[in-house]
């Protein structure tokens, strides 16, 4: 018998889950985002249950959601959407979650990872903790509901990293609002063992926690205020080239890795973080489904995939193949309401 993706246990007062798809990097399939749907229902009903602990199996917390099984469905095939349907559901199910819910991250959280721990509100990041949204390099968006946090991290760092998929070590993801807490991967079993006990998750973190200095951001931030802070991708691209001083080889290397990305995706991502800043988190969901119904109708989603991961030749073809050839009424077609309706929220 296979072993399951996702497994849930009852230990005191605490419920835990467990992803268990190593292999896969922990990527959410189908499967594991109804479950977890499914088993929070319950335990947000049960009174028994005072504390979430949601963690990770191997050397990533979980690195997105499964896109390649999406993209392999097949254009408009009716799992496609169901997928984001129920994925953007939990998600909202989690940043409404009434109880304490901890994520102990260690290892990759990018993508829809971000989506089952950041909208929860504990999220202790390890030592090898790397958080990412690296959806525009695919042809897609960062979804999930990262507009919200990504609209509130410091400055325009979260336009920095939608856009360029910068990669954030845990001192850096501490400074950003992305983590709460720094703790030790040794620790997260004892962490377990105190949460079953107490429902003072508070008190337990802050036992475990160590203090760390962020990586590279305060360096950073500066320029990264004012490079990403108005006018378009391009103009955004032109000023990371024409930038001197300490940080102009970081600058060349943002501007060469936004470059590569899909066209379309970028001028989406820009104009969906901008809005979110005003928008409450239901609203940036119902926008996280417009966009995902667009971009799977569209083509550089499904070269995005297979050229990261299927074929993994690493050379995507976009259509449009540059940001001055992007059609702007297609890019008005991501934030209107699909045929199908706004997503319904639980």
């Amino acid at each position: 018998m296979a072993e399951p993706e996702i497994r849930f246990e009852r230990q005191g007062h605490a419920g835990i889950a467990t992803l268990s798809r190593p292999g896969a990097l922990n990527a959410l399939s189908h499967g594991m985002v109804s479950a977890l749907a499914t088993t929070l229902a319950e335990w947000h009903d049960d009174p028994a249950i005072r504390v979430v602990i949601v963690r990770g199996e191997g050397r990533a917390f979980c690195a997105g959601g499964d896109i390649r099984a999406v993209c392999e469905a097949g254009r408009g095939a009716p799992e496609q959407k169901a997928f984001f349907h129920d994925e953007y559901r939990l998600n909202a199910a989690i940043k409404a979650f009434p109880k304490p819910y901890v994520a102990l991250v260690d290892g990759y959280i990018m993508g829809g990872g971000a989506g089952i721990a950041v909208h929860g509100s504990h999220r202790a990041f390890a030592e090898n903790a790397v958080f990412a949204m690296p959806e525009t390099g695919i042809g897609f968006f960062p979804d999930v509901g990262s507009s919200f946090f990504l609209a509130r991290m410091p400055g325009e760092t979260g336009v920095y990293c939608a856009l360029a998929a910068a990669r954030l070590r845990r001192g850096d993801a501490i400074l950003s609002g992305i983590a709460t807490h720094a703790v030790p991967a040794a620790r997260f079993d004892a962490i377990v063992a105190h949460l079953a006990e107490t429902s003072d998750v508070d008190a337990v973190l802050a036992e475990h926690a160590e203090v760390v200095e962020p990586e590279t951001l305060p360096g950073l931030r500066g320029d990264i205020d004012a490079l990403f802070a108005t006018g378009s991708v391009e103009s955004i691209v032109t000023r990371l080239e024409a930038l001197a001083g300490a940080n102009a080889e970081w600058a060349r290397r943002i501007a060469e890795a936004i470059r590569a990305k899909s066209p379309t995706s970028l001028r989406v991502a820009l104009r969906q973080i901008r809005a979110a800043r005003a928008l409450s988190f239901e609203d940036c969901i119902r926008l996280d489904w417009r966009i995902a119904c667009a971009i799977l109708d569209g083509h550089d989603f499904y070269e995005g995939v297979r050229a990261v991961l299927i074929d993994k030749d690493q050379a995507p073809v976009w259509k449009p193949a540059t940001l001055a050839d992007v059609d702007p009424e297609a890019v008005d077609r991501h934030f209107v309401v699909p045929p199908e309706g706004d997503l319904p929220l639980p």
